[in-house]
């Protein structure tokens, strides 16, 4: 009778004993579960940290000058460029603070396709030329291997800008790049190395480098891009310089012989979000007031940084130092000086995008269908057809 007791009674206590391993088991990953989300809530609160820091003192140092211009009526050259730099330093922690949080939203639908990854780094670099003269900087890149990868065009032109922005503000003198291929695994490579830009003293001595610098808001939306692509940061820092390695685990050739959920586009063309338009940067040429604020409703809610100016002479003066990424000009600036200006743009950038705002239509026409290879919208229509006009022109492929 016992034996029978015992017997009977041994399955359910093995029941019980796997319940039990098993509401373990759940507590176990549940409290996983909560350190992770904790950590992550941790890290996001500490980025948002940076953006108010980041938006802060800039604008903190802008309105010191306003203050010592209200008092003295008076401010010099100098100071006014610097009021400038103040601002726009504020502003380009703004609009990178919304890339971030489109990132972080899950608001970035991709699109994988081929991308060869040194031809794209070299539009890049074409395009941002004039910057990089500018900041007086020197880019040094060996000849490339081609390398395909697998990923969102759009993302990957992203991240390569960012690179660049990140070390241009860090680097001394010059920015060494390369791409290589790891050779096991077969992964696609980009190295980014330079020397720190220390801050001098009044007395000529250099300052010990400034870590922040290093961690500023363009490295923080460097990782998460590069998260969002699925491609590893690697970052050597020490007392000479910075060494920053992208890693891309999707590298064609490997990653499309275990395709199997992966959605790809692989038509005839890049996909119509292959340069991304949000913190893409566009120059408005514009006298009437009313043409402007028309402008820019039609393009408020694109995520774009633009700049407007009354004229021809003053957008190339604003060019001068770096190029946007496309101009939109009223028709009654078109001229010989602009021509001028459209020709000595497109001698640098062939596929720089320009779009003519027309009067008193409705029409709008693609650069690939109009004689001066410039596309036009009609004022009537800017809201409706000058967010479409500018994504198709910034996303095409010759």
């Amino acid at each position: 009778m016992n034996n029978n007791e015992d017997g009977d009674a041994a399955p359910e206590r093995q029941r019980a004993m796997r319940m039990t391993d098993a509401h373990a088991q759940q507590r176990d990953e549940a409290h996983a579960g909560v350190s992770t989300q904790a950590g992550e809530l941790e890290r996001w609160r500490s980025l948002v940290g940076e953006v108010g820091a980041g938006v802060a003192a800039p604008l903190t140092s802008a309105l010191e000058r306003i203050v010592t211009l209200a008092t003295s009526g008076r401010i010099d050259r100098l100071g006014l460029r610097a009021l400038r730099e103040d601002v726009e330093r504020a502003r380009q922690v703004g609009i990178e603070s919304q890339q971030l949080a489109r990132l972080a939203g899950g608001r970035v639908r991709q699109s994988h396709e081929r991308v060869e990854l040194a031809q794209m780094l070299d539009g890049v670099l074409v395009h941002r030329a004039r910057e990089i003269q500018a900041r007086g900087l020197q880019i040094r890149q060996p000849v490339a291997r081609p390398v395909e990868v697998l990923t969102d065009a759009s993302l990957l032109f992203s991240l390569l800008n960012t690179v660049l922005s990140w070390a241009l503000d860090c680097a001394h003198s010059k920015v060494d790049l390369a791409i290589d291929l790891k050779p096991w695994p077969a992964q696609a490579r980009l190295m980014c190395r330079f020397e720190h830009r220390h801050a001098d003293r009044p007395d000529g001595a250099a300052m010990p480098l400034d870590a922040s610098a290093l961690d500023s808001m363009h490295w923080r939306l460097l990782e998460h891009t590069a998260e969002a692509l699925g491609a590893t940061v690697e970052r050597q820092v020490d007392t000479a310089g910075a060494e920053l390695a992208l890693v891309f685990a999707r590298t064609v050739n490997d990653a499309l012989a275990g395709m199997t959920a992966i959605e790809m586009d692989d038509g005839f063309a890049p996909s119509m979000n292959s340069k991304p338009l949000a913190g893409s940067h566009v120059l408005v040429l514009a006298q009437r007031r009313e043409v402007r604020a028309e402008v820019r409703d039609a393009l408020r809610n694109m995520g774009l940084i633009v700049d407007f100016v009354n004229s021809v002479d003053e957008a190339a003066a604003f060019c001068r130092d770096g190029l946007p990424h496309a101009i939109v000009i009223e028709t009654l600036l078109c001229g010989e000086r602009f021509d001028d200006l459209r020709n000595e743009i497109a001698a640098e950038v062939p596929q720089f995008v320009f779009i003519e705002v027309i009067e008193d239509s409705r029409a709008f026409e693609m650069s690939g269908f109009t004689p001066a290879s410039m596309a036009r919208v009609g004022r009537e229509a800017l809201a409706q057809s000058l967010p479409s006009v500018l994504l198709f022109e910034l996303s095409r492929d010759g």
